[in-house]
């Protein structure tokens, strides 16, 4: 894996879902606890942007009023609106301190709904500067992170899934979406993995269940 052509791409890293006193923390606390998701996303953040990795951020915000959005809502959108979360200028809009953007990384603008291609520059980002492998970690596992993991494996990107930088409501949902969804169109791997391949230490399989020498 070249790390120039690589992008860990850091999906609602946001006090509303990461810090406590967010709105939506306690709702994926226990999955954040049990993978130290958090923590192994600062060491692969820190890792692969030494080894010359892009780092992009993908957070999720709207106007207080939520008029980005139709007047009725549904689904988890609805979700966001009856929670107050992710509202400009709020501090629970911020990405969270620990994976505080660089000057060399990325934010991409734009998201308001679950793919971070759907209304963002992603895309343009990526081929602009010869991305051709993308690794996803973020909230949810089974929604923002897996809508973004369809449309870069529809795209034509490498796509790997980091199963332990990952968090959702439960660990069933956690568990069926890595295990049987993710598969399907990516490559999900742990992060030390990402990291080694990323290194040249190791090569992808191509099962899609992890790393082989």
């Amino acid at each position: 894996m070249d790390p120039k052509k690589t992008a860990l791409v850091l999906i609602e890293y946001q006090n509303d879902f990461a810090s406590t006193g967010g709105t939506l923390h306690e709702a994926v606390k226990g999955v954040m606890e049990s993978s130290q998701m958090l923590s192994n996303t600062v060491e692969t953040v820190e890792k692969a942007r030494a080894l010359g990795a892009t780092i992009i951020h993908a957070p999720i915000s709207f106007t207080n009023d939520y008029h980005e959005l139709t007047a009725e809502p549904y689904g988890i959108l609805k979700g966001v609106v009856d929670s107050k979360s992710f509202r400009q200028g709020t501090w629970g809009a911020e990405i969270v301190e620990v994976l505080k953007p660089q000057n060399q990384d990325i934010v991409v603008e734009g998201k308001r709904g679950l793919d971070a291609f759907a209304s963002t520059n992603l895309d343009f980002i990526l081929r602009s500067r010869g991305i051709t492998t993308i690794a996803l970690g973020g909230f949810l596992t089974n929604c923002c992170v897996e809508s973004t993991m369809r449309s870069g494996y529809e795209k034509g990107f490498n796509v790997i899934t980091l199963k332990d930088c990952t968090a959702t409501l439960s660990e069933e949902e956690q568990r069926m979406a890595v295990e049987k969804n993710y598969p399907m169109f990516s490559r999900p791997v742990a992060h030390d993995a990402f990291l080694d391949e990323l290194a040249g230490e190791k090569s992808i399989s191509t099962d899609g269940r992890g790393y082989s020498s």
